[in-house]
């Protein structure tokens, strides 16, 4: 479980709890609209985030390579929908844990993200087109053939 899930609302409940104690009931109007003000935000950059998202096709992402560089370990995965203003392919099975994610750009490579328990643990960027001209070109091959 995770604890934020409780600290959170405990937190709220306390601090309610001192307004009422220091001001009474217009300390618990003040800190209850403080609460509220802050849920709104947080609710208007969900919708914002999701708005976005919906205008572009899903699991696609401008460039993988600027993804992969941007990203961080234990970032949530409205940020990384945010990010890539697009949300990601699902490769995992709905309800599980790790979840996982692919957002792929215009030359096929792609980004897979794990999240456990809506947290970032690894990624990976796999760039095909790179692997196939590595083999090819090889300096050696070239200077053989004039």
């Amino acid at each position: 479980m995770n604890m934020r899930n409780v600290v959170i609302p405990l937190g709220l409940a306390v601090l309610l709890y001192l307004a009422y104690d220091a001001l009474g009931w217009m300390g618990v109007a003040a800190v209850g609209g403080g609460i509220v003000m802050w849920l709104l935000l947080h609710f208007t950059r969900l919708m914002t985030v999701m708005r976005r998202a919906s205008e572009r096709p899903m699991g696609y992402v401008g460039s993988a390579v600027m993804l992969n560089a941007k990203l961080k370990p234990k970032v949530n995965l409205m940020h990384v929908v945010a990010m890539t203003r697009s949300l990601g392919q699902r490769l995992s099975e709905e309800g599980k844990d790790p979840e996982v994610y692919r957002w792929t750009d215009g030359t096929d490579s792609h980004v897979t993200c794990e999240f456990v328990q809506g947290r970032l643990v690894k990624w990976t960027l796999e760039r095909p087109g790179l692997a196939e001209d590595a083999g090819q070109n090889k300096p050696a091959d070239v200077a053989q053939d004039l």
